[in-house]
C-alpha cells in the first residue's frame, strides 16, 4: 500500500519557487532519474484555454493523488514502479505559448537521448505541441500519434494563435500524417478539411462496440505517441476538466484501446494533459494519476 513519506519536492526556479511532490509514494531507488526507466515530465501551463481556468494546477493535483495508489497493478500482475519512475523538474516558461513548446521540446528532446521513457502530465493540451516535435525528430516517418480527446483539435489557429490548445492536433499534423483520433465528439465546420475520415473515431459509434480498438491499432505505425486530453472521458468519470463533453468514453475503452496499440506497436511516450482539479472531486485527480500507472503497467506488461 501507499505510504506516508510525502516527500515533495522544493523546486528553485528563479522567478519562482514551485512545491510539487514525485509521482507515486515510492522509495528513492526507484526515482533516481539516472536508474529510472521512466521520466515524468510536469507542464503546469494554462495560457490559452477558452473557459474553465485551472489546468495549470492540474499536475501538482495528479502528483498530490499518486500517493495514494497501490503499487500492485492486479490486471498485469505486476508492480512497474520496480522500473523506476523519476519526476523532473516542472516546465514553467508561460511567456507565451510558442515559447512554452519551445521549452518542452528542449526538455523531450533530453530525456529522450537519455533513453527514457517520457511522460508528459499537463497543464492545458497545446503542452504537447513540444512533444510532438521531439518525438517527430528522433521517429521521422516511423512515427504515429493517437490522440483520445472530446475535441478535434484541428483549427489552424485560434484566437490569434497557432499554439493555441484548439490547434494542437493541426501542428501534429506538421509532424506526421499518421494521426489518429479516438473519442472525438466536438468539432469546428472549419477543421474538417484537417481531418481525415478514415482516421477519426467518434465516441458516438464506438461507444458500446467492440473490435474499434484493433482498427485504430491497425492503421498505426512503428513507433506511437499517445497524447490523452481527460476529457475524452465522460464527465460521468471526470468531470474535472476545462472544457468537459457529455456522451463520452469510459475509462476501460481507453485502457483496452492502449492494450490493442501496445500489442504490436512500440509506444515511445505519453501525455495526460487537461486535469482541471476541483477540491471537490478529487476522485478525477486519482483517476488521472491512476490512468497512466496503469498505461505504464500495460506497456510494461508487452515488453
Amino acid at each position: 500500500m501507499a505510504g506516508a513519506r510525502g516527500n515533495r519536492r522544493i523546486f528553485d526556479l528563479g522567478n519562482k519557487t514551485l512545491f510539487m511532490r514525485e509521482y507515486g509514494d515510492f522509495s528513492p531507488e526507484y526515482t533516481d532519474y539516472a536508474t529510472a526507466a521512466v521520466a515524468i515530465l510536469p507542464v503546469p501551463y494554462d495560457g490559452t484555454s477558452t473557459w474553465i481556468k485551472g489546468a495549470d494546477k492540474g499536475p501538482e493535483a495528479l502528483l498530490d493523488a499518486s500517493f495514494n495508489l497501490e503499487f500492485y497493478d492486479i490486471e498485469t500482475d505486476t508492480e512497474v514502479f520496480r522500473r523506476g519512475i523519476a519526476t523532473l523538474e516542472p516546465v514553467t516558461e508561460d511567456a507565451s505559448p510558442e515559447a512554452m513548446a519551445a521549452a518542452v521540446e528542449q526538455r523531450m528532446d533530453r530525456v529522450i537521448a537519455d533513453g527514457k521513457f517520457p511522460v508528459l502530465i499537463g497543464g492545458e493540451h497545446s503542452v504537447s505541441i513540444g512533444a510532438f516535435r521531439s518525438m517527430g525528430k528522433r521517429y521521422g516517418d516511423e512515427l504515429s500519434i493517437v490522440q483520445f480527446d472530446a475535441h478535434s483539435d484541428m483549427r489552424d489557429s485560434y484566437e490569434g494563435s497557432t499554439h493555441n490548445h484548439a490547434c494542437v492536433m493541426a501542428r501534429a499534423l506538421e509532424v506526421t500524417r499518421s494521426v489518429t483520433q479516438v473519442g472525438i465528439r466536438s468539432s469546428d465546420r472549419s477543421e474538417l478539411r484537417n481531418i481525415n475520415p478514415e482516421r477519426i473515431f467518434h465516441a458516438h459509434v464506438i461507444k458500446g462496440k467492440s473490435g474499434w480498438e484493433r482498427e485504430v491499432a491497425r492503421q498505426l505505425k512503428p513507433y506511437v505517441y499517445i497524447t490523452i486530453d481527460l476529457d475524452v472521458l465522460d464527465p460521468a468519470f471526470l468531470p474535472s476538466t476545462g472544457t468537459p463533453e457529455p456522451d463520452g468514453l469510459a475509462y476501460r475503452d481507453v485502457l483496452n484501446a492502449v492494450k490493442a496499440i501496445a500489442e504490436g506497436h512500440t509506444v515511445v511516450g505519453l501525455d495526460v494533459v487537461e486535469l482541471c482539479p476541483n477540491p471537490m472531486a478529487k476522485a478525477s485527480d486519482f483517476l488521472a494519476a491512476k490512468l497512466i500507472y496503469q498505461i505504464l503497467s500495460i506497456l510494461a506488461m508487452d515488453k
